[in-house]
């Protein structure tokens, strides 16, 4: 980190902060309840087909890098750019809201390396305040690189408060999880297609300054969900976009997060990769439950039961799946593999 460095974001966020506020920034959001300067990643300086970004003009205004190279994905690019949308070289996808958003490594191993992104929020929190927080989280599968090595899904995706920044640049050392987030999904976040929203409030207990966005928990701590299977070892890399912090409960899009309250808290589905059996636990007696393979082909269809479904799939041709839930508050997805 270098003074210069800190001297050139900070001072141009405040004044575009201030000039938005006003009302001169014509792409510039400032609603009232969010304490998060471009929580969507739609304001930058310029439009770079570039992986990782470390500086206020290589990714989105405001934002910067916390540990390693998080990329900032871009409307602006063709499609089929390294970090173009929806083709991009990690994953297929449509922003959650606007145009662009912003990815990062959630697992690794062996070193248990993550990537954070990180922001200064639009005023210090009040210490003892409640504070309502949500962003949207999916699940990067389907990119252009041949020999893909992110085909992991993880969980523990959440956002750590600070008071301090905490920039990184190449040379750091990488920082280690401190297995502590603020808000954050304890489940796998497997949804290739959809977008999760990850929600949920806190009571300040100092005035911090800053948001920071990743994985905060261990390899240990954090399970995970193959897409595939490589002879290689995999990663998780995650997408996120629409960030919010605020004192309203209607501030931020908030999910319903207790196991009584949110029939998507629970659902899993196991083994992946799977040969005779693929299980479906969670999924509530009233669920639509549908299959279709790689093609789009729907392969089996019913409901969620009681308590478990188990799917006999030993005579189904070896691939790739995608399982579909959906009930009356929305709907769900997960990938599975079938291998010999």
């Amino acid at each position: 980190m270098t003074s210069s460095a800190m001297n050139l974001r900070w001072p141009r966020t405040g004044l575009g902060l201030l000039l938005g506020c006003l009302g001169f920034v014509a792409h510039l959001r400032c609603e009232a309840q969010n304490l998060v300067y471009n929580g969507s990643f739609e304001d930058h300086d310029t439009c770079l087909a570039v992986l990782g970004f470390y500086t206020d003009t290589d990714g989105p205004l405001g934002w910067f890098s916390a540990s390693g190279s998080p990329d900032y994905y871009q409307g602006c690019l063709p499609n089929g750019s390294s970090n173009g949308i929806p083709q991009s070289y990690a994953t297929y996808q449509y922003p959650q809201d606007g145009e662009y958003f912003v990815g990062l490594g959630t697992y690794q191993v062996p070193t248990g390396l993550r990537e954070y992104i990180m922001a200064q929020l639009i005023q210090p929190l009040a210490i003892g305040q409640i504070y309502y927080v949500s962003f949207y989280a999916n699940a990067a599968w389907n990119g252009s690189l041949e020999n893909p090595s992110l085909y992991a899904a993880s969980s523990h995706v959440g956002a750590l408060f600070t008071m301090q920044p905490r920039p990184w640049f190449i040379g750091d050392a990488w920082p280690a999880p401190g297995n502590f987030a603020h808000v954050y999904h304890p489940w796998v976040i497997a949804d290739t297609v959809n977008w999760v929203l990850v929600s949920g409030s806190f009571v300040a207990d100092s005035a911090y300054q800053y948001v920071m966005l990743g994985n905060h928990f261990n390899n240990a701590l954090t399970d995970t969900v193959l897409f595939a299977q490589y002879v290689w070892l995999p990663k998780a890399y995650t997408l996120i976009d629409n960030v919010c912090v605020s004192t309203e409960p209607l501030g931020c899009p908030l999910a319903l997060v207790g196991p009584q309250d949110d029939q998507f808290a629970l659902p899993r589905l196991y083994p992946n990769p799977a040969q005779d059996e693929v299980w479906l636990s969670g999924a509530g007696v009233d669920a639509e439950v549908w299959v279709v393979d790689a093609v789009g082909r729907r392969i089996w269809q019913g409901r969620g039961g009681n308590a478990t479904l188990r799917l006999d799939v030993r005579d189904w041709p070896r691939g790739s799946y995608l399982l579909r839930l959906q009930v009356s508050e929305g709907s769900r997805s997960f990938k599975f593999v079938l291998i010999e």
